[in-house]
């Protein structure tokens, strides 16, 4: 095995040829022949953050590794680990001891609030002329919306007029489109 370090002879990175490895690694120069020990260097020690993760009306709770230097925002997506399942979750709130923030260290953080973006319900609102229908539809996050495409949910056909997005804007030209785990809600006139 070869790796690239500091020699202390030639003073510069070459290339070292590892020939043994125990309480350090012992290593020859390719370069100049040099022989010298390299200790072995310390695998930063992860944080276990405690993550509440909800999924569609219920919440489990899990965990996320970091190193200590990583920083989290809101909105990123990560993976959470509850018990033996691992969800992809998009993170909601960052709390740090009693305040939420919008960033923070991975060492500060107190616990993480996130929500499930890898399986999906999207709600839907179909109005038929005289009421509306309220229907749901479980989906994988990246699955596809498109404003005037027509869709088929338990038996009710619909075309697509508008989506609101869960960060706030409504999608109402057509032919715009989404995923998903970014939708709050699809309002649909039935046909």
């Amino acid at each position: 095995m070869f790796i690239t370090v500091l020699c202390p002879e030639c003073r510069e990175e070459t290339e070292h040829e590892v020939l043994a490895e125990s309480r350090d690694r012992l290593v020859r120069c390719t370069t100049c022949g040099h022989h010298h020990r390299i200790p072995w260097e310390k695998e930063p020690e992860l944080l276990v953050i405690k993550t509440i993760v909800s999924r569609e009306g219920t919440s489990l709770t899990g965990t996320i590794e970091f190193d200590p230097d990583d920083e989290c925002f809101l909105d990123d997506h990560l993976v959470a680990e509850c018990g033996d399942e691992a969800y992809g979750v998009e993170v909601t709130a960052i709390e740090c001891g009693g305040r939420r923030l919008p960033r923070a260290k991975a060492k500060d953080i107190t616990t993480l609030w996130t929500r499930t973006i890898d399986r999906v319900v999207v709600k839907i609102s179909v109005h038929d002329g005289r009421k509306t229908i309220p229907l749901y539809m479980e989906c994988e996050g990246e699955d596809e919306f498109v404003v005037g495409e027509k869709y088929v949910v338990d038996g009710k056909r619909f075309k697509l007029s508008h989506i609101k997005l869960r960060d706030g804007p409504l999608m109402r030209k057509e032919g715009w489109k989404t995923i998903a785990h970014k939708i709050k809600r699809i309002y649909g006139v039935r046909s």
